[in-house]
């Protein structure tokens, strides 16, 4: 398992629900193509797991 997550929001957050753009807020992510590092630990993969669907996720 890799150590950090490289997460870049790539869809935007317009007509998303207000749970998806909370998590996408969490995640430390505000503008389209943004990247964040994360650690890798259980609540961040459940939180991009969450939203899946605009992010992508690179491993470190």
């Amino acid at each position: 398992m890799a150590t950090k997550l490289e997460i870049t929001l790539t869809r935007s957050l317009i007509g998303r629900t207000k749970d998806q753009r909370e998590t996408v807020k969490a995640l430390g992510l505000r503008k389209l193509h943004q990247t964040v590092i994360k650690e890798d630990n259980p609540a961040i993969r459940g939180m991009v797991n969450k939203v899946a669907h605009l992010v992508t996720v690179k491993e470190q």
